[in-house]
């Protein structure tokens, strides 16, 4: 089962970069849903946490990583939200 949580852990983390790469780069949060990304983020800190409690690796490193993209994604959305002046 290990393997397959390694597996799972790679692929689904694997999948959230590019989207993360191109909002960091680009700075454009503007189809993003601040709701959305803000449950990501507080899920994969949940994640962690019940992955420290049993000890899994896989679930650990994965939330870790997904978790700090989210994270700043949110503050990017935030910061376009409440301090971007609008054209």
């Amino acid at each position: 089962m290990s393997i397959i949580g390694t597996v799972a852990a790679i692929l689904t983390t694997s999948a959230f970069v590019p989207q993360a790469i191109k909002t960091i780069r680009t700075r454009n949060t503007e189809g993003l849903s601040l709701p959305t990304f803000t449950m990501l983020f507080l899920g994969t800190v949940l994640w962690t946490i019940y992955g420290i409690g049993i000890g899994d690796k896989p679930i650990i490193y994965a939330n870790i990583i997904t978790g700090f993209l989210a994270g700043i994604i949110v503050c990017l959305k935030l910061n376009a939200v409440f301090f971007v002046k609008k054209k």
